[in-house]
């Protein structure tokens, strides 16, 4: 007897034995139950997952005489070992990419008008049916919408995008699902050990991998593997005919990615190159690599990672030596240059190009961490007084005493005030200065009257911003925080003198001068005030008069 390829041996013949598609198994049960068909369905999803599968056992479902669990057929009847068989006349597989056409469609519409031979229903399961042409799809439109009762319609396809909306409209749509890798290594599990073959579960895990959630293809995979070691399979026999990147190799370049290794990425690129492996595929394990490294941060446990408990450590110590900011770069890097790997004729070159720019990132630090940086350093900055900027070189400068509620009832005031009042108040002004230099500007132009206790007494400045400077209250609340910070206490600032209303003038008019430059002199009041206050300096230029003289 010839030789049975395990996708076909194992292909299921009733809905239980369907993988990872329960979703859609129990819905088909209940309908078939219940008697609520509908004339049309559309299975759609990747390869390998069961879309052809479902749509020959829904056809000996409907067919079967001797129904068993209320919706499996029996695979015993006539009617099943004949769908099973492919013999049967009253199920007929087409092809969409081969039959295509408009005159497939109108042989197809005559045939449907006759009566089922041996069973209830004639199921005509059309695969890759997005194959079709555009005016074949308009002449099934009418017979899809209203087909004989007799008739039952199952379209199979990858790409549910290419089919028109007319024809999803009159479909009952399922979607099946990619099959996660412990389902496949499941499913394998049962299927080597049926067939007597002696294989690791890290060996399953790897066939699941290269899977890429097809059962077909991890079904394929394992005959394949099998035929070349025998019954029993070693981990390196896989990697050796399946041509997959050991992870170990995988491992070591992230490793000395994250260490800022150029020459070891660069000899790995060298092994890999002389190994014979693909260099687009090693850039693609790479990727994945530095996705589970972001993974292993951002969601440490879940089930998203699948591999063994040592590999997973190792990927542990990795992920939290390069941290989540350098690994994220590194992978918007990998993303952006793959268009460039995919398409130059020298993959090698570009390879080793991005792995040297990645190496070269050193360590990056997130927003969080440097403004913990920054608040570190001002606390450190504000244990020193501000005013030593302003000291000459060679002074010694004077420690300054860091305000506190209780310290400031327990001190004398006149103890506090050792020198002058006029030199405290140049000390202060320096302070300010470095604080908050337009204020110490404008302040520059008041008089100070004096200091008694926590009093300070201020004469409004003569000019018209000036003058009306602190009545802002917020400029007010900060000028006494700034007093707070200097003196060690609290103070209260008392402004003597009122606005006169002569000091707010503004003059209209502004002389020119032969190069056209407006002195200070001749300038408003309020614009030498701003002049002052920003430390600012004319300069020449064009007025809005001569560009617009100049534009005509």
């Amino acid at each position: 007897m010839a030789y049975e390829v395990l996708a076909r041996k194992w292909r299921p013949q009733v809905f239980q034995d369907v993988v990872g598609q329960e979703h859609i198994i129990q819905t088909l049960i209940n309908a078939i139950g219940t008697d609520r068909l509908a004339h049309a369905y559309l299975f759609s999803g990747a390869r390998g997952v069961g879309k052809t599968s479902v749509a020959r056992i829904l056809a000996k479902a409907l067919n079967c005489h001797d129904r068993v669990d209320g919706g499996n057929p029996c695979n015993k009847c006539t009617s099943c070992r004949d769908i099973t068989d492919g013999s049967s006349v009253d199920v007929q597989e087409i092809d969409g990419a081969s039959n295509r056409g408009i005159d497939e469609i109108r042989e197809l519409r005559e045939n449907i008008r006759y009566m089922p031979s041996t069973g209830r229903f004639r199921v005509y399961i059309i695969d890759e049916v997005h194959m079709l042409t555009l005016q074949a799809f308009n002449a099934l439109l009418k017979t899809l919408e209203e087909p004989p009762p007799h008739v039952k319609f199952v379209f199979a396809t990858t790409e549910p995008h290419k089919v028109p909306i007319t024809i999803l409209s009159r479909c009952q749509r399922f979607d099946f699902k990619r099959l996660s890798i412990g389902r496949l290594i499941e499913q394998l599990t049962k299927i080597t050990s049926e067939e007597g073959i002696d294989i690791k579960k890290s060996g399953l895990s790897i066939i699941a991998r290269e899977a890429d959630g097809s059962m077909r293809d991890a079904e394929s995979l394992l005959d394949q593997v099998v035929s070349y070691t025998g019954l029993k399979v070693e981990d390196k026999d896989i990697n050796d005919i399946l041509g997959i990147i050991d992870r170990d190799i995988i491992m070591e370049t992230s490793g000395a990615m994250i260490d800022g290794s150029p020459d070891k990425c660069l000899e790995i690129v060298e092994k890999i190159y002389n190994y014979g492996y693909d260099i687009k595929e090693f850039y693609r394990g790479i990727m994945d690599q530095y996705r589970n490294l972001i993974v292993c941060l951002v969601a440490p446990q879940s089930d998203l990672l699948d591999m063994t408990d040592d590999s997973l450590r190792a990927l542990e110590v990795q992920a939290k030596k390069a941290g989540i900011e350098k690994l994220q770069q590194s992978l918007n890097i990998l993303i952006n240059r793959e268009e460039a790997l995919r398409f130059t004729s020298h993959a090698r070159l570009v390879l080793e190009t991005i792995m040297i720019k990645i190496c070269q990132l050193g360590e990056l630090l997130s927003f969080k961490e440097i403004t913990s940086k920054i608040d570190g350093l001002e606390k450190r900055l504000a244990a020193f007084p501000s005013s030593y900027n302003s000291i000459a070189p060679g002074a010694v400068a004077e420690g300054r005493t860091t305000w506190d509620a209780k310290d400031a009832e327990a001190k004398d005031p006149e103890e506090e005030i050792d020198l002058p009042q006029e030199d405290q108040w140049k000390k202060f002004m320096n302070y300010l200065t470095s604080k908050n230099t337009p204020m110490s500007n404008v302040l520059g132009e008041w008089k100070f009257k004096g200091l008694a206790e926590n009093n300070i007494e201020l004469i409004r400045g003569e000019s018209g911003f000036s003058s009306v400077y602190l009545d802002d209250g917020d400029r007010m609340e900060k000028l006494t925080t700034y007093c707070r910070e200097f003196f060690g206490r609290q103070m209260k600032i008392k402004i003597i003198g009122n606005v006169p209303a002569s000091k707010i003038e503004q003059q209209t008019s502004v002389k020119k001068d032969e190069t056209g430059q407006r002195k200070y002199d001749e300038m408003p009041r309020p614009v030498q005030d701003v002049l002052k206050i920003f430390n600012g300096e004319i300069k020449d230029g064009i007025s809005p008069s001569r560009k617009e003289t100049k534009s005509e």
